[in-house]
């Protein structure tokens, strides 16, 4: 295993000023900081090489794009590669993470209506036994990370 990148206060501070804002300018995080521009590019960029920073998104509201659904599923005991192949091919796949315990695989995902969950879902289910539960409320999402 790799050694770690030390991080200072600096870099911590950084860290969760792009999780909070990743458009912010170089100029506004070097204030923010405390730290001259040049520092804070520099710092940046070492992060990034580093693999600290993976990349930069956006975060979408899938309700205004007209998913109105989102959706946990739960498949057991699979082939994996078959159940990463169709993931990899089903764009209303959110994320997926293959797991240990009674689950092989937990899928979030996102669609128009109950149609469509059934649609999906039924994909899978070909593949696997498979549990769904409809997401009511995400009172914590895309939640900044401290580094240890």
């Amino acid at each position: 295993m790799g050694s770690r990148l030390k991080l200072d206060a600096h870099d911590r501070k950084l860290l969760a000023e792009l999780q909070s804002d990743a458009r912010v300018s170089v100029a506004e995080l070097a204030r923010r900081v405390g730290l001259s521009q040049p520092a804070v590019r520099d710092r940046i960029h070492k992060l990034e090489s580093s693999g600290v920073i993976e990349g930069y998104r956006a975060t979408l509201n899938y309700r205004a794009l007209g998913y109105g659904i989102r959706a946990i599923v739960r498949l057991g005991r699979c082939d994996s590669a078959r159940v990463g192949r169709l993931i990899a091919r089903t764009p209303e796949v959110l994320n997926a993470y293959q797991v240990t315990g009674d689950n092989s695989w937990v899928l979030e995902i996102s669609v128009v209506d109950v149609e469509h969950l059934d649609a999906v879902v039924s994909q899978f289910c070909a593949l696997a036994e498979s549990s769904t539960s409809i997401i009511l409320k995400a009172p914590r999402e895309h939640h900044p990370v401290a580094p240890p």
